[in-house]
């Protein structure tokens, strides 16, 4: 799951403003793919005065941090182009109105992560298509944890 927490000043984004980010932060997971439902963003706002940055008043800064836990990002170069990804995707909001931002990402283990009760299934497997189908947590199969192409030998239980 990707948790988007940003803090901005009160007046830097509307309600539009928010399903629009929102919309297109999460097209950006959305096109992984992973469920959509993995993607929750909450936009904290910050009264004026309320945000300092080097010790000063900033009332035009927004920071967004983000705890990705669904995938982690493996290498150097990915990691730069997922950054530059999200400064794109970004960009109309903060960079466009003249804000100032940061961004960083801390990667959570997938072991220690429930969704209404359920642990995530496996990245590309049966289970993970029919959640990003379903666009919902449900329970599933051993069997399901597998990937799609994985024909199982019958006769072999999937509990």
């Amino acid at each position: 799951m990707p948790l988007w927490k940003i803090y901005h000043p009160e007046e830097a984004f509307n309600v539009a403003d928010k399903r629009n980010l929102s919309e297109r932060i999460t097209s950006l997971y959305a096109g992984i793919p992973i469920p959509k439902f993995y993607v929750v963003i909450l936009f904290e706002a910050l009264a004026e005065g309320s945000c300092f940055v080097s010790g000063e008043p900033h009332d035009r800064f927004i920071r967004f941090k983000v705890d990705q836990i669904a995938r982690t990002l493996p290498g150097p170069v990915i990691r730069e182009w997922w950054i530059r990804t999200i400064d794109e995707i970004i960009a109309p909001f903060v960079k466009d109105r003249g804000y100032d931002w940061e961004i960083s990402i801390d990667e959570t283990p997938f072991d220690l992560w429930s969704l209404q009760g359920e642990i995530p299934p496996p990245f590309e497997s049966a289970a993970e298509k029919r959640w990003v189908k379903e666009n919902k947590a449900s329970p599933y199969t051993l069997a399901e944890k597998l990937p799609v192409n994985l024909i199982l030998t019958p006769g072999i239980s999937d509990r």
